[in-house]
C-alpha cells in the first residue's frame, strides 16, 4: 500500500523532461469534473438515503423486521469498508481510467441482483455489493479525479463535483418513492442499473484521463513559472490559508498512522457519518414520531439537499482560504444542535432548522473534509490514504442505523439515541480544534500559503 506510484517523480510545480508543451485552450480537468460529478450522482443506489425509501417495502415483501433489515445494511457497509483500503491502493496504480467503468459494470449488475432478492441471504449479498460500489468505490473515485487533477482550486472544484452528491439527495428520494409507487421496489432497482450502465460506462472509457501529469499538464491547468510568477508578485502578503501538502513531500500510510492528526480528523467524518447515517436511514419513521406528515419527510430530505447545495460552493470558497480544523469544528457543532432540535422539537415548524443544518454540514463533508486528506497528506497516496480513512468512515456508517433501530426496539423511543447522537459530535468537535496540520518537513507552513487564483 506504501509502494511509489507514477506521480512519484511528478511534482506539479517541475516540469518533468519530455512532457508534452502546456498548450491546450481548455483544460480538460473540467471535463473529468463533470464525470466525478456525475459518479457523485450515481452512487445513489448503494447511499443511504436511497436505500431509506426502498426500506418499508422491501421490509413488507420479505417479512423482515427493522434490525434484520439494519443488520444486513450494517455487515454490507463493514464488508464495504474492509475493501475500501484495497480499492484505494488500486485507484493509485492503475487510475481511474480502469477502475470507474469496471465499477460502473458491477453497480450496474448489483442493481439488478436487487431486483431478484427474495431472502433474508440474498438481502445481504445485494447490500454488500451497492455499498462496496455505489457508496464505497464510487465515491472514492470522484474525489480521487478531482484530486489528482485540481491544486489551488481544489476545495472549490470538489464543492462543485459535491454537487453530484447534493442533487442526488435532492432527487432521489423523489424519484425512488415515484418508482416504487408507479412500478414496485423490483423495477426500481431495474431502472438504476440501466442508468447506471448507460451513464457511466461508455463516457469512463472515452474521456477519462487518471492525471494532468499524463497529457504534459498540470494541476488547475496552470504552468509552474505562472505558478513562481504570481508567488514573486505576493510573496510580501501574507495569504491565512490551509496547508497544501506538495507531490514530492507525499506521507506513506504508515506515516499517516503514526499521526496524532489523523486520528483527530478521523473523528470527525466517523461522527459525522454514524450520526448522519443513522439519523437518514430511519428519517421518515423518526420525523412521523413527531407526527410529521409521510410527504414531508421525504420533502425534508430534499430540503436539507437543497441547503447543502446551496451552501456546497461556499462551503469549497471557505476551504481554500481558511484552516481545515475550524471549519471541521463547526460542522460538528451544528450536527449536535440538528439533534437537540429533533430531540425536543417544540413546534412542528422547527424540523426546518434541523433539516438546515444537517445540510450544513453536509456540505462541509462534501469540501472541507472531502479536501483535508490530500491537503494534509499529499497527492502520491492519495488513494490509498482516503482509503484507510474511509473504511473506518463506512464503519461508522455501518453502525449508524442500529443504535437507532435498538433505541425503537427496545426502549420504545428515538430520545435515547439522539442525546448521544447530540454529544457524540460535541467530544469530536474538541478533538478537531486542536488538529494542526503535520509537518512532514520543516518548509512546510500552514499560515504561509499561496493565493487561490
Amino acid at each position: 500500500m506504501n509502494s511509489q506510484s507514477p506521480l512519484a517523480n511528478a511534482e506539479p510545480g517541475n516540469t518533468e523532461k519530455g512532457a508534452a508543451p502546456t498548450g491546450h485552450k481548455y483544460f480538460p480537468g473540467w471535463t473529468m469534473l463533470g464525470i466525478a460529478a456525475t459518479t457523485q450522482y450515481l452512487s445513489a443506489p448503494g447511499q443511504s438515503f436511497s436505500i431509506a425509501i426502498f426500506k418499508d417495502p422491501m421490509r413488507a415483501t420479505l417479512d423482515l423486521t427493522e434490525t434484520q433489515y439494519s443488520l444486513a445494511y450494517a455487515a454490507a457497509t463493514i464488508v464495504s469498508a474492509c475493501l475500501l483500503p484495497f480499492i484505494g491502493h488500486l485507484l493509485d496504480s492503475w487510475g481511474a481510467r480502469i477502475l470507474l467503468p469496471l465499477t460502473a459494470t458491477g453497480l450496474a449488475i448489483a442493481c439488478f441482483f436487487m431486483s431478484q432478492i427474495e431472502t433474508l441471504t440474498g438481502l445481504y449479498i445485494g447490500f454488500s455489493l451497492l455499498r462496496s460500489l455505489g457508496q464505497g468505490a464510487l465515491t472514492l473515485i470522484s474525489v480521487w479525479m478531482v484530486g489528482e487533477w485540481f491544486e489551488r482550486k481544489r476545495g472549490r472544484a470538489t464543492a462543485l463535483a459535491g454537487f453530484g452528491s447534493a442533487f442526488s439527495v435532492m432527487t432521489i428520494p423523489f424519484i425512488n418513492n415515484w418508482l416504487i409507487t408507479h412500478y414496485g421496489w423490483q423495477n426500481g432497482w431495474i431502472f438504476y442499473a440501466a442508468t447506471v450502465a448507460i451513464c457511466l460506462i461508455l463516457p469512463g472509457i472515452i474521456l477519462v484521463r487518471n492525471r494532468p501529469e499524463d497529457l504534459g499538464l498540470h494541476p488547475d491547468g496552470i504552468d509552474p513559472n505562472q505558478k513562481i510568477e504570481i508567488e514573486e508578485q505576493d510573496s510580501s502578503k501574507k495569504f491565512k490559508g490551509p496547508l497544501i501538502t506538495t507531490t514530492i513531500e507525499s506521507w506513506t500510510v504508515r506515516q499517516v498512522l503514526r499521526d496524532p492528526t489523523f486520528w483527530k480528523l478521523l473523528s470527525v467524518i466517523t461522527t459525522h457519518s454514524l450520526v448522519g447515517t443513522g439519523l437518514v436511514f430511519h428519517q421518515i419513521s423518526l420525523l412521523g414520531s413527531h407526527d410529521v406528515p409521510h410527504n414531508w419527510a421525504i420533502r425534508m430530505m430534499s430540503f436539507q439537499a437543497i441547503c447543502a447545495t446551496v451552501l456546497m460552493f461556499p462551503a469549497g470558497w471557505i476551504t481554500d482560504r481558511f484552516p481545515s480544523r475550524y471549519i471541521l469544528f463547526f460542522s460538528m457543532i451544528c450536527l449536535s444542535l440538528a439533534n437537540l432540535i429533533i430531540l425536543t422539537l417544540p413546534a412542528l415548524w422547527l424540523v426546518v432548522f434541523y433539516a438546515f443544518f444537517l445540510g450544513l454540514t453536509g456540505s462541509i463533508f462534501r469540501s472541507t473534509a472531502t479536501v483535508v486528506w490530500i491537503n494534509y497528506y499529499g497527492r502520491m497516496n492519495q488513494g490509498a490514504v482516503r482509503g484507510v480513512a474511509w473504511s473506518m468512515m463506512i464503519l461508522a456508517s455501518a453502525l449508524g442505523p442500529l443504535p437507532v433501530a435498538i433505541s425503537v426496539d427496545y426502549f420504545g423511543s428515538y430520545n435515547p439515541v439522539l442525546i448521544l447522537f447530540s454529544i457524540m459530535p460535541l467530544f469530536a468537535a474538541a478533538a478537531v480544534w486542536s488538529a494542526h496540520p503535520p509537518r512532514l518537513f520543516k518548509n512546510q507552513d500552514e499560515t504561509k500559503s499561496e493565493p487561490v487564483v
